[in-house]
């Protein structure tokens, strides 16, 4: 175990190195390795790291959603309000509900196994998108209309609307007796309630850290230590009350920063160190979750089904901004920015083939497909158009 962590290290950190120099995103680069050194690759990680991969991951991304609450700035949300709610929702809801309509004519199964499929390929990846927008947002690129916060509040909450759905349409193919109305009506139920507790534990962490002095590296381990709790409430209740955990992680690095920013910047700086070592766990995790085998198994069809779902998406997206003030290369970058998938299918996609879904299969090659083509594809985009497209706040 302990050898096979020091090449997710020191190759990671190589990759990342390698990748960035020939002006190619990073993470594209810890994912490939990932890629290479998994199970479906050489096999060089130990199978005690794999077991407790989805642990890692989790604790990578609430350490990335920990950054992103304590860079949010309160007027920039409220000036991109309405829109974020619109992206939240809208872009996802189009791609999976378009995915399902045509995974029924063109691999011939039924509409619930369709919907399955759809609402596993709608949901977009925090853990690629997040890093992208907070690197925006430290260079003030953007930030003058507050696109990285709108994409960033946006993105934190679409894989609730994603994975809910999913959820209902695999309890429907199960015979459970699920009601899809009430489903869709626990996704703000479960925002809510996700919210509701980052701003007690936001404001527990401001009690603790005004009225008992420690140092800067307690208090991230603290903050740290609360998010990881908060996200295992919504583990422990899941079936009985919904919770966007995600959401409330994110939820407590903004309200320490509306109430003590003092402290949240020197978190926060402590919080960008933490996350060069993260992030190399994050991304070769999720890379060696990829069976490029099975991707290739679904063909040209899911390639198809993919890209007319990444275009669905794009009419989801700039229905949400139309009437703001963004420009036309800003919406286009907007769209370009909902293109990256890899942690939910990654964690979801072989879900319905282990639960006997009669097209789990197929479902499995053509969510793993999706990571390969849209986050080498959204990433590249990202950083090629970011700079040209959006302007640099003076501010």
């Amino acid at each position: 175990m302990a050898l096979s962590l020091a090449g997710i290290i020191l190759l990671g950190l190589l990759f990342n190195q390698a990748f960035e120099k020939i002006r190619l995103p990073g993470l594209l680069g810890m994912l490939l390795l990932g890629i290479a050194m998994g199970p479906y690759g050489f096999n060089l990680i130990s199978k005690e790291i794999l077991t407790i991969s989805s642990d890692l991951r989790k604790i990578a991304l609430i350490i990335i959603l920990l950054r992103a609450g304590l860079g949010l700035n309160k007027d920039t949300l409220n000036k991109v309000g309405i829109p974020a709610i619109k992206m939240s929702c809208v872009p996802g809801i189009f791609e999976g509900l378009t995915i399902m309509f045509v995974a029924t004519h063109l691999l011939n199964i039924s509409i619930i196994e369709a919907g399955i499929l759809g609402f596993i390929i709608a949901a977009v990846s925090p853990a690629v998108i997040v890093p992208s927008m907070l690197d925006l947002m430290e260079r003030k690129v953007g930030e003058d209309k507050g696109i990285p916060t709108l994409i960033l509040a946006g993105a934190s909450v679409d894989d609730v609307f994603a994975i809910t759905l999913f959820t209902a349409f695999l309890g429907l193919y199960g015979g459970s007796d699920v009601n899809l109305l009430r489903q869709v009506v626990n996704i703000p139920i479960s925002i809510v309630l996700g919210i509701g507790l980052g701003v007690m534990v936001g404001f527990l962490m401001v009690f603790l850290f005004k009225n008992y002095h420690m140092r800067d590296t307690k208090k991230v381990l603290i903050i740290l230590g609360s998010a990881i709790a908060l996200n295992s409430i919504e583990e422990f209740l899941e079936g009985f009350i919904p919770i966007a955990s995600l959401l409330g992680v994110m939820t407590i690095g903004f309200i320490l920063l509306e109430n003590y920013p003092s402290v949240a910047k020197r978190v926060s700086n402590k919080f960008n160190k933490i996350w060069v070592f993260a992030q190399l766990l994050l991304f070769v995790l999720v890379g060696a979750e990829v069976n490029i085998n099975v991707a290739i198994d679904s063909g040209f069809i899911g390639l198809i089904i993919i890209t007319i779902g990444l275009i669905a998406r794009s009419i989801g997206v700039l229905v949400s901004v139309a009437g703001t003030d963004l420009n036309k290369k800003e919406k286009l970058f907007c769209v370009i920015s909902y293109v990256p998938k890899a942690t939910v299918q990654a964690a979801i996609g072989a879900v319905p083939l282990a639960m006997g879904v009669a097209s789990g299969e197929i479902i499995l090659a053509i969510a793993v497909l999706s990571i390969l083509v849209t986050a080498p594809l959204g990433v590249i985009g990202i950083r090629a158009t970011s700079d040209k497209w959006l302007t640099v706040s003076e501010k």
